[in-house]
Protein backbone atom coordinates (compact mmCIF):
# COMPACT_ATOMS: atom_id res chain seq x y z
CA UNK A 1 0.00 0.00 0.00
CA UNK A 2 1.04 3.53 -0.82
CA UNK A 3 1.00 6.44 1.76
CA UNK A 4 -0.99 8.42 0.03
CA UNK A 5 -4.12 8.11 -2.27
CA UNK A 6 -2.45 11.04 -4.64
CA UNK A 7 0.18 8.64 -5.64
CA UNK A 8 -0.78 5.45 -7.40
CA UNK A 9 1.42 2.79 -8.73
CA UNK A 10 1.57 2.08 -12.76
CA UNK A 11 4.17 0.15 -12.77
CA UNK A 12 4.35 -3.55 -13.89
CA UNK A 13 5.98 -6.86 -12.66
CA UNK A 14 8.00 -8.73 -15.39
CA UNK A 15 7.37 -12.38 -13.76
CA UNK A 16 8.84 -14.63 -16.89
CA UNK A 17 12.14 -13.00 -17.46
CA UNK A 18 15.16 -15.56 -16.67
CA UNK A 19 18.23 -13.47 -16.33
CA UNK A 20 18.13 -9.61 -15.04
CA UNK A 21 20.87 -7.60 -17.28
CA UNK A 22 21.76 -11.09 -18.61
CA UNK A 23 23.49 -11.98 -15.62
CA UNK A 24 21.44 -12.33 -12.59
CA UNK A 25 18.68 -15.41 -11.61
CA UNK A 26 15.46 -13.50 -10.68
CA UNK A 27 13.33 -16.96 -9.20
CA UNK A 28 10.77 -14.26 -7.87
CA UNK A 29 10.90 -12.05 -10.86
CA UNK A 30 11.09 -8.41 -10.66
CA UNK A 31 9.03 -5.15 -10.97
CA UNK A 32 10.18 -2.01 -13.13
CA UNK A 33 8.76 0.75 -10.53
CA UNK A 34 6.47 3.46 -12.01
CA UNK A 35 4.14 5.95 -10.02
CA UNK A 36 1.58 8.79 -10.81
CA UNK A 37 1.41 11.66 -8.71
CA UNK A 38 -2.26 13.12 -9.34
CA UNK A 39 -2.32 16.83 -9.15
CA UNK A 40 -3.50 19.81 -10.46
CA UNK A 41 -0.38 18.88 -12.63
CA UNK A 42 0.18 15.43 -13.14
CA UNK A 43 3.76 14.00 -13.17
CA UNK A 44 4.74 9.91 -13.91
CA UNK A 45 7.82 8.99 -12.21
CA UNK A 46 10.03 7.00 -14.34
CA UNK A 47 9.10 4.63 -16.85
CA UNK A 48 9.54 0.82 -17.77
CA UNK A 49 11.24 -2.01 -19.73
CA UNK A 50 10.01 -2.08 -23.12
CA UNK A 51 9.15 -5.93 -21.76
CA UNK A 52 5.97 -4.47 -20.15
CA UNK A 53 5.32 -1.54 -22.59
CA UNK A 54 1.60 -2.72 -23.20
CA UNK A 55 1.15 -3.37 -19.39
CA UNK A 56 2.65 0.41 -18.37
CA UNK A 57 0.64 2.37 -21.12
CA UNK A 58 -2.70 0.36 -19.79
CA UNK A 59 -2.23 1.04 -16.07
CA UNK A 60 -1.42 4.95 -16.79
CA UNK A 61 -4.29 4.87 -19.20
CA UNK A 62 -6.50 3.41 -16.21
CA UNK A 63 -5.32 5.77 -13.78
CA UNK A 64 -6.16 8.92 -15.54
CA UNK A 65 -9.64 7.37 -16.94
CA UNK A 66 -11.77 8.68 -14.22
CA UNK A 67 -10.43 12.70 -14.63
CA UNK A 68 -10.31 12.25 -18.61
CA UNK A 69 -7.01 13.94 -17.96
CA UNK A 70 -3.45 13.55 -19.12
CA UNK A 71 0.06 13.87 -17.71
CA UNK A 72 1.91 17.23 -18.18
CA UNK A 73 5.79 15.36 -16.85
CA UNK A 74 7.35 12.41 -16.99
CA UNK A 75 10.47 11.92 -14.34
CA UNK A 76 13.45 10.27 -15.40
CA UNK A 77 15.57 9.68 -12.73
CA UNK A 78 17.31 6.81 -14.42
CA UNK A 79 18.32 6.29 -18.00
CA UNK A 80 19.27 2.38 -18.14
CA UNK A 81 16.86 0.79 -20.47
CA UNK A 82 15.12 -1.30 -17.95
CA UNK A 83 13.52 2.17 -16.45
CA UNK A 84 13.17 4.42 -20.13
CA UNK A 85 12.51 1.48 -22.68
CA UNK A 86 8.81 2.51 -22.69
CA UNK A 87 9.70 5.68 -22.42
CA UNK A 88 9.32 6.88 -26.43
CA UNK A 89 6.01 5.07 -26.38
CA UNK A 90 4.81 7.87 -23.62
CA UNK A 91 6.32 10.64 -25.68
CA UNK A 92 4.16 9.42 -28.52
CA UNK A 93 0.86 8.55 -26.78
CA UNK A 94 1.29 12.24 -25.00
CA UNK A 95 2.94 14.39 -27.46
CA UNK A 96 3.05 17.48 -25.37
CA UNK A 97 3.72 15.55 -21.89
CA UNK A 98 7.65 17.51 -20.50
CA UNK A 99 10.38 15.50 -19.65
CA UNK A 100 12.39 16.16 -16.56
CA UNK A 101 15.99 14.71 -15.85
CA UNK A 102 19.26 15.67 -15.52
CA UNK A 103 21.29 17.05 -18.37
CA UNK A 104 23.78 14.44 -18.48
CA UNK A 105 20.48 12.41 -18.62
CA UNK A 106 19.03 13.82 -21.67
CA UNK A 107 22.22 13.07 -23.65
CA UNK A 108 21.84 9.55 -22.68
CA UNK A 109 18.13 9.51 -23.57
CA UNK A 110 19.58 11.34 -27.22
CA UNK A 111 22.22 8.13 -27.33
CA UNK A 112 19.15 5.47 -26.45
CA UNK A 113 16.42 6.94 -28.44
CA UNK A 114 17.53 8.53 -32.45
CA UNK A 115 14.51 9.38 -33.73
CA UNK A 116 13.17 11.76 -30.61
CA UNK A 117 13.47 15.30 -30.36
CA UNK A 118 14.56 15.23 -26.90
CA UNK A 119 15.58 18.66 -25.98
CA UNK A 120 12.44 20.50 -27.21
CA UNK A 121 10.65 18.45 -24.87
CA UNK A 122 13.03 18.56 -21.80
CA UNK A 123 13.55 20.41 -18.76
CA UNK A 124 17.13 19.97 -17.27
CA UNK A 125 16.97 20.23 -13.74
CA UNK A 126 20.10 19.79 -11.39
CA UNK A 127 20.74 19.29 -7.27
CA UNK A 128 18.13 21.04 -5.24
CA UNK A 129 15.84 22.08 -8.27
CA UNK A 130 12.26 22.02 -7.44
CA UNK A 131 8.97 21.43 -9.39
CA UNK A 132 5.31 22.30 -7.90
CA UNK A 133 2.67 20.01 -9.67
CA UNK A 134 0.03 22.34 -7.53
CA UNK A 135 -0.22 20.71 -3.96
CA UNK A 136 2.92 18.39 -4.32
CA UNK A 137 6.26 19.95 -4.02
CA UNK A 138 9.29 17.97 -5.94
CA UNK A 139 12.80 18.47 -5.03
CA UNK A 140 15.53 16.63 -7.03
CA UNK A 141 18.14 15.25 -5.34
CA UNK A 142 21.47 14.12 -7.93
CA UNK A 143 22.97 10.75 -7.35
CA UNK A 144 25.86 10.34 -9.74
CA UNK A 145 27.19 6.77 -10.22
CA UNK A 146 24.23 5.58 -7.59
CA UNK A 147 24.73 3.55 -10.14
CA UNK A 148 25.04 5.42 -13.51
CA UNK A 149 26.61 9.27 -13.93
CA UNK A 150 23.26 10.67 -14.66
CA UNK A 151 21.19 9.69 -11.99
CA UNK A 152 18.55 11.61 -9.36
CA UNK A 153 16.15 11.27 -6.61
CA UNK A 154 12.95 12.48 -6.14
CA UNK A 155 11.81 14.15 -3.11
CA UNK A 156 8.10 14.93 -2.56
CA UNK A 157 8.60 17.32 0.58
CA UNK A 158 4.54 17.37 0.61
CA UNK A 159 3.86 13.57 1.17
CA UNK A 160 7.52 12.91 3.01
CA UNK A 161 8.57 10.06 0.11
CA UNK A 162 11.49 9.60 -1.33
CA UNK A 163 12.03 8.44 -4.84
CA UNK A 164 15.20 6.73 -4.41
CA UNK A 165 15.93 5.61 -8.16
CA UNK A 166 17.57 2.06 -8.02
CA UNK A 167 18.76 2.63 -4.19
CA UNK A 168 16.62 0.44 -2.05
CA UNK A 169 15.88 -1.27 -4.65
CA UNK A 170 15.74 -5.42 -4.66
CA UNK A 171 15.22 -8.58 -6.79
CA UNK A 172 11.59 -9.20 -6.31
CA UNK A 173 7.57 -8.02 -7.86
CA UNK A 174 6.28 -4.93 -6.66
CA UNK A 175 3.89 -6.41 -4.14
CA UNK A 176 6.69 -9.00 -2.32
CA UNK A 177 5.96 -9.00 1.55
CA UNK A 178 8.67 -11.87 1.90
CA UNK A 179 12.08 -10.76 3.74
CA UNK A 180 13.81 -8.15 2.16
CA UNK A 181 17.32 -8.08 2.95
CA UNK A 182 18.34 -11.27 1.13
CA UNK A 183 17.41 -9.95 -2.49
CA UNK A 184 18.21 -6.48 -1.22
CA UNK A 185 21.43 -7.39 -0.07
CA UNK A 186 22.12 -9.31 -3.61
CA UNK A 187 20.67 -6.48 -5.54
CA UNK A 188 23.03 -4.29 -3.86
CA UNK A 189 26.17 -5.69 -3.84
CA UNK A 190 26.29 -7.19 -7.55
CA UNK A 191 24.60 -3.92 -9.18
CA UNK A 192 25.43 -0.78 -6.79
CA UNK A 193 28.57 -2.43 -4.66
CA UNK A 194 31.13 -0.96 -6.17
CA UNK A 195 30.00 2.73 -5.84
CA UNK A 196 29.88 2.55 -2.15
CA UNK A 197 31.54 5.68 -1.54
CA UNK A 198 29.00 7.28 -4.31
CA UNK A 199 26.03 6.31 -1.95
CA UNK A 200 27.84 7.24 1.09
CA UNK A 201 28.19 10.90 -0.92
CA UNK A 202 24.07 10.65 -1.20
CA UNK A 203 23.20 9.32 1.83
CA UNK A 204 25.06 11.87 3.61
CA UNK A 205 22.99 14.84 1.03
CA UNK A 206 19.65 12.82 2.10
CA UNK A 207 20.68 13.02 6.02
CA UNK A 208 18.26 15.66 7.53
CA UNK A 209 15.43 15.16 4.90
CA UNK A 210 11.96 13.99 5.96
CA UNK A 211 10.32 11.09 4.52
CA UNK A 212 8.08 8.14 5.85
CA UNK A 213 8.74 6.21 2.82
CA UNK A 214 11.01 5.11 0.10
CA UNK A 215 9.78 3.73 -3.24
CA UNK A 216 12.81 2.44 -5.26
CA UNK A 217 12.36 1.44 -8.57
CA UNK A 218 12.55 -2.24 -8.54
CA UNK A 219 10.51 -3.83 -5.66
CA UNK A 220 8.17 -3.01 -2.87
CA UNK A 221 7.60 0.45 -1.69
CA UNK A 222 9.16 0.23 1.87
CA UNK A 223 6.75 2.15 4.37
CA UNK A 224 7.71 1.29 7.61
CA UNK A 225 11.21 -0.39 9.53
CA UNK A 226 13.19 2.57 7.44
CA UNK A 227 15.89 2.93 10.53
CA UNK A 228 17.13 -0.67 9.30
CA UNK A 229 17.13 -0.46 5.59
CA UNK A 230 18.67 2.93 6.05
CA UNK A 231 21.64 1.07 8.61
CA UNK A 232 22.15 -1.87 6.28
CA UNK A 233 22.68 0.14 3.03
CA UNK A 234 25.00 2.44 5.38
CA UNK A 235 26.93 -1.22 6.38
CA UNK A 236 26.74 -2.07 2.95
CA UNK A 237 27.91 0.83 1.42
CA UNK A 238 30.52 1.30 3.37
CA UNK A 239 32.09 -2.31 3.06
CA UNK A 240 31.75 -3.53 6.52
CA UNK A 241 29.67 -6.78 7.55
CA UNK A 242 26.40 -7.18 8.90
CA UNK A 243 27.09 -9.85 10.97
CA UNK A 244 29.87 -12.46 12.46
CA UNK A 245 28.76 -15.50 10.16
CA UNK A 246 30.97 -17.41 7.20
CA UNK A 247 30.87 -17.89 3.81
CA UNK A 248 32.24 -20.96 2.72
CA UNK A 249 32.77 -20.88 -1.60
CA UNK A 250 34.09 -23.41 -3.52
CA UNK A 251 35.02 -24.62 -6.67
CA UNK A 252 35.24 -28.49 -6.70
CA UNK A 253 35.70 -31.28 -9.85
CA UNK A 254 35.47 -34.32 -8.43
CA UNK A 255 34.52 -33.67 -5.08
CA UNK A 256 37.50 -33.58 -3.11
CA UNK A 257 37.62 -30.23 -2.41
CA UNK A 258 33.91 -30.01 -2.06
CA UNK A 259 33.43 -32.57 0.95
CA UNK A 260 36.69 -30.22 2.37
CA UNK A 261 34.56 -27.25 2.21
CA UNK A 262 30.94 -28.95 3.76
CA UNK A 263 33.45 -29.92 6.54
CA UNK A 264 35.23 -26.83 7.20
CA UNK A 265 31.68 -25.55 7.38
CA UNK A 266 30.15 -27.49 9.69
CA UNK A 267 33.64 -26.49 11.60
CA UNK A 268 32.88 -23.05 11.60
CA UNK A 269 29.28 -22.99 13.28
CA UNK A 270 30.33 -22.98 16.49
CA UNK A 271 31.16 -19.43 15.87
CA UNK A 272 28.07 -17.86 13.65
CA UNK A 273 25.49 -18.38 10.81
CA UNK A 274 27.57 -20.32 7.77
CA UNK A 275 26.95 -20.59 3.77
CA UNK A 276 28.15 -22.90 1.59
CA UNK A 277 27.54 -22.33 -2.06
CA UNK A 278 29.03 -24.17 -4.80
CA UNK A 279 30.30 -21.69 -7.11
CA UNK A 280 29.74 -24.06 -9.99
CA UNK A 281 26.38 -24.60 -9.16
CA UNK A 282 25.30 -21.75 -8.05
CA UNK A 283 25.32 -17.96 -10.08
CA UNK A 284 27.79 -16.36 -8.71
CA UNK A 285 25.52 -13.05 -7.69
CA UNK A 286 24.44 -15.08 -4.65
CA UNK A 287 28.29 -15.53 -3.26
CA UNK A 288 29.39 -11.78 -3.74
CA UNK A 289 25.62 -11.32 -1.82
CA UNK A 290 27.08 -13.43 1.08
CA UNK A 291 30.70 -12.12 0.99
CA UNK A 292 28.99 -8.65 1.91
CA UNK A 293 26.54 -9.91 4.74
CA UNK A 294 29.58 -12.07 6.83
CA UNK A 295 33.01 -10.95 8.28
CA UNK A 296 34.59 -14.06 7.07
CA UNK A 297 35.06 -16.41 3.87
CA UNK A 298 36.32 -19.83 3.29
CA UNK A 299 37.26 -20.43 -0.05
CA UNK A 300 38.00 -23.40 -1.37
CA UNK A 301 39.91 -24.38 -4.61
CA UNK A 302 41.30 -27.17 -7.15
CA UNK A 303 44.12 -26.30 -9.11
CA UNK A 304 43.45 -26.89 -12.80
CA UNK A 305 45.37 -25.76 -15.90
CA UNK A 306 48.12 -24.86 -13.43
CA UNK A 307 45.55 -22.17 -11.85
CA UNK A 308 42.48 -21.64 -10.59
CA UNK A 309 38.97 -23.32 -11.51
CA UNK A 310 37.21 -21.15 -13.57
CA UNK A 311 34.34 -20.65 -10.82
CA UNK A 312 36.47 -19.48 -7.97
CA UNK A 313 38.44 -17.16 -10.78
CA UNK A 314 35.19 -15.46 -11.83
CA UNK A 315 33.88 -15.28 -8.18
CA UNK A 316 37.26 -13.40 -7.29
CA UNK A 317 37.34 -11.07 -10.16
CA UNK A 318 33.51 -9.95 -9.25
CA UNK A 319 34.71 -9.84 -5.54
CA UNK A 320 37.45 -7.55 -6.68
CA UNK A 321 35.13 -5.39 -9.22
CA UNK A 322 32.71 -4.82 -6.39
CA UNK A 323 35.81 -3.59 -4.71
CA UNK A 324 35.09 -5.60 -1.48
CA UNK A 325 37.24 -4.84 1.57
CA UNK A 326 37.37 -5.41 5.43
CA UNK A 327 37.46 -9.37 5.61
CA UNK A 328 39.49 -12.51 7.34
CA UNK A 329 39.66 -15.22 4.95
CA UNK A 330 40.89 -18.84 5.05
CA UNK A 331 41.77 -20.97 2.24
CA UNK A 332 42.05 -24.39 1.11
CA UNK A 333 44.17 -25.94 -2.20
CA UNK A 334 43.19 -29.23 -3.37
CA UNK A 335 45.99 -30.38 -6.31
CA UNK A 336 47.21 -34.45 -6.55
CA UNK A 337 50.51 -33.27 -7.70
CA UNK A 338 51.17 -29.29 -8.15
CA UNK A 339 48.69 -27.54 -6.02
CA UNK A 340 48.99 -23.58 -6.95
CA UNK A 341 45.40 -22.51 -5.95
CA UNK A 342 45.99 -21.21 -2.46
CA UNK A 343 49.14 -18.51 -3.68
CA UNK A 344 46.88 -17.78 -6.85
CA UNK A 345 44.26 -17.20 -4.53
CA UNK A 346 46.15 -15.17 -2.54
CA UNK A 347 46.94 -12.83 -5.24
CA UNK A 348 43.86 -12.37 -6.38
CA UNK A 349 42.75 -11.19 -2.14
CA UNK A 350 45.92 -8.87 -2.34
CA UNK A 351 44.13 -6.52 -4.70
CA UNK A 352 41.90 -6.23 -1.80
CA UNK A 353 42.14 -3.89 0.65
CA UNK A 354 41.99 -5.06 4.01
CA UNK A 355 41.95 -8.61 3.45
CA UNK A 356 43.19 -10.60 6.42
CA UNK A 357 44.26 -14.32 4.79
CA UNK A 358 44.85 -16.48 7.86
CA UNK A 359 47.82 -19.41 8.31
CA UNK A 360 48.23 -22.12 7.30
CA UNK A 361 46.72 -22.48 3.82
CA UNK A 362 45.25 -25.92 4.21
CA UNK A 363 46.73 -28.22 1.35
CA UNK A 364 45.06 -31.60 0.60
CA UNK A 365 45.68 -33.70 -1.78
CA UNK A 366 43.11 -35.41 -4.50
CA UNK A 367 41.01 -35.76 -0.69
CA UNK A 368 40.34 -34.70 2.59
CA UNK A 369 42.69 -37.50 4.54
CA UNK A 370 42.93 -38.25 8.15
CA UNK A 371 45.97 -36.69 8.49
CA UNK A 372 44.36 -33.19 7.39
CA UNK A 373 41.40 -33.06 10.00
CA UNK A 374 43.64 -31.35 12.84
CA UNK A 375 45.09 -28.68 10.17
CA UNK A 376 41.08 -28.20 9.30
CA UNK A 377 40.59 -27.72 12.86
CA UNK A 378 43.07 -25.23 13.58
CA UNK A 379 42.39 -23.23 10.54
CA UNK A 380 38.46 -23.23 11.69
CA UNK A 381 39.57 -21.69 15.05
CA UNK A 382 41.81 -19.18 13.82
CA UNK A 383 39.44 -17.95 11.20
CA UNK A 384 36.62 -17.90 14.21
CA UNK A 385 38.61 -15.72 16.11
CA UNK A 386 37.91 -12.89 13.60
CA UNK A 387 35.79 -10.56 15.19
CA UNK A 388 33.68 -7.65 13.74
Amino acid sequence: MLPVSSIKYVGADDDNLDLFEAQYPVPHGISYNSYLIDDEHIAIVDAVDSRRCADWLANIGQALAPQGRTPEYVIVQHCEPDHTGALAALVAQYPDIKVVCTAKALAMLELFFEDVDWKSRTQVVADNSTLSLGHTQLRFITAPMVHWPEVMMTLDETNHILFSADAFGTFAQWDDRGEWAPEARRYYANIVGRYGPSVQFVMKKLTGCRFNAILPLHGPALTADLPRYWHLYDLWSRYQPEMEGTLVAYASIYGGTAEAARRMGEAMRPYGPVEVIDLCRHNVSYAVGQAFRFNRMVLACSTYDAGLFPAMHQFLHHLSEKHLSDRTVALIQNGAWAPVAGRLMTAELEKMKNITIVDPILTIRGRLHRADLPTLAALAATLGAARL
